[in-house]
């Protein structure tokens, strides 16, 4: 038993170790491979049979947790037109939006091996992407309280598996210090500082 449903790559259903190695069983080519082929579900995640595991309990309990919704303190106006912001800061949403959830970054990540609450690549990510956001209204302390602890940034020990597997080439090395600096810093860092090109 295994899932896959795009065979291109944009869905994550397949994802699983290959040859000891977290990535996407519909983007690998076998001639790629070694004579022996050896696959494996990805670890971490409840394993439902064979290669197929279930990623998408633990993605939507990680978005309950982190609170993956853009907080605002505005009323809603179905009427209004939809706020503007300037091309960077769209494209930085844009680029941590881009993670298809397949897993790969937390099969690979040695601190969610042994820290199952770990946020991960994927939760870092997706909090990164709230912080780019000028309409999510959360404050410094908020921000500090959901993410600065041992099982948020500050759990990463830096080994970076998360960055050399992931499928979409996320820039999750840039995600993180941005996150790390501002809560570092406890002071707004200027968004404009990263260079996500």
């Amino acid at each position: 038993m295994y899932d896959f449903v795009c065979r291109a790559g944009i869905c994550g259903s397949c994802a699983m170790m290959i040859n000891g190695r977290p990535t996407l069983a519909c983007r690998t080519l076998t001639a790629d491979l070694t004579d022996t082929i050896e696959l494996l579900p990805l670890p971490f995640f409840k394993l439902l049979g064979d290669l197929s595991v279930d990623t998408g309990v633990w993605f939507h309990d990680m978005a309950k947790r982190l609170e993956s919704w853009i907080h605002t303190t505005k009323e809603f106006d179905p009427t209004a037109e939809e706020e503007r912001m300037d091309n960077d800061t769209a494209n930085k949403i844009y680029e941590s939006e881009r993670c298809i959830e397949c897993g790969c970054c937390v099969a690979a990540c040695a601190t969610a091996q042994v820290y199952p609450d770990f946020l991960g690549a994927a939760g870092l990510n997706r909090i990164g992407r709230f912080m780019f956001d000028p309409r999510d209204t959360r404050g410094e302390q908020e921000w500090f309280e959901l993410v600065s602890t041992d099982i948020g940034v500050f759990g990463c020990i830096g080994m970076m598996a998360c960055d050399d597997v992931c499928p979409k080439d996320l820039p999750l090395l840039e995600v993180f210090s941005y996150i790390r600096r501002k809560m570092n810093s406890g002071v707004k860092v200027a968004v404009n500082e990263m260079d996500l090109a």
